[in-house]
């Protein structure tokens, strides 16, 4: 989709983080698999990833995408608009911890994190009760970053996940809950 790539460049050009275009193609592929229709997203920037998931979803999807810096989620919204995607997204300008330790919805499908690494941990173990049984946790960016060492192990043996971590791109942990 040209919206798309247009999203990617301009994050690309203002310096603004965003998920590979592979990394894009497997949440895609991945919700379209699952029909995933709930999902809690860490993370915002420009909504690159966020769009990617929006466009797979069913009909009835809803997407939380959480970010506290504004001036990048009024990007995100004109993109969701222009997709006509805006209905389907809801943005919480919020620290991602704040939002998850009070999020009222549960059994959802997919969680995606690409927030505060500082914060990963913290993250996992607070987004696991919110996930359905089956649901995926993805985590982005668990390679070359020296502070995820502790994580990704916590993460690959944790006893409520089965989880990998694939070696493509920035590193993506795959977790599908299992208790």
């Amino acid at each position: 989709m040209d919206l798309l790539l247009e999203l990617e460049q301009r994050a690309r050009r203002d310096g603004v983080p965003a998920v590979s275009h592979a990394t894009g193609r497997l949440l895609s592929t991945l919700v379209h698999a699952m029909q995933a229709n709930r999902i809690l997203e860490l993370g915002t920037g420009y909504g690159y990833s966020t769009l990617c998931m929006a466009l797979a979803q069913p009909p009835v999807g809803k997407i939380w995408t959480v970010d506290f810096d504004i001036s990048r989620t009024i990007v995100a919204r004109s993109y969701f608009e222009r997709a006509d995607e805006a209905e389907s997204v809801e943005i919480l300008n919020q620290p991602a911890l704040e939002v998850v330790e009070n999020f009222p919805t549960h059994n959802l499908d997919i969680v995606f994190i690409d927030a505060d690494r500082a914060e990963y941990g913290a993250y996992l173990e607070a987004c696991l009760p919110l996930l359905k049984l089956s649901g995926l946790l993805i985590a982005h960016g668990l390679i070359g970053e020296p502070r995820l060492g502790n994580f990704n192990e916590a993460f690959v043996h944790h006893p409520q996940l089965d989880a990998i971590i694939l070696q493509h791109g920035d590193g993506t942990g795959l977790g599908a809950r299992i208790r």
